[in-house]
């Protein structure tokens, strides 16, 4: 039976604006190439999900800190899904 404070929370983790997207470059190129000529941009991310007893958004942050993302190169927001 899981734990009443239980929630999903979702992290989503995009590289800064200021750095260039090589693989979201890539993808942008090839959908034009497949015929989809509005695409003018892709950026890619990564999304994780993680199932955690009782979170807060100062605990979720400093494993994000910490792990999920690269403060440096990286942004993340994150949503807790109960």
């Amino acid at each position: 039976m899981p734990k009443s404070g239980m929630a999903n929370v979702r992290v989503y983790v995009t590289l800064k604006p200021s750095l260039l997207d090589s693989a979201g470059r890539t993808v942008a190129v090839a959908l034009k190439k497949l015929g989809f000529d509005e695409v003018e941009q892709a950026r890619i991310g990564k999304l994780i999900e993680l199932q955690v007893d009782e979170p807060s958004d100062a605990r979720v942050r400093e494993m994000c800190d910490k792990l999920l993302a690269n403060p440096v190169i990286e942004d993340y927001r994150f949503e807790v899904v109960r």
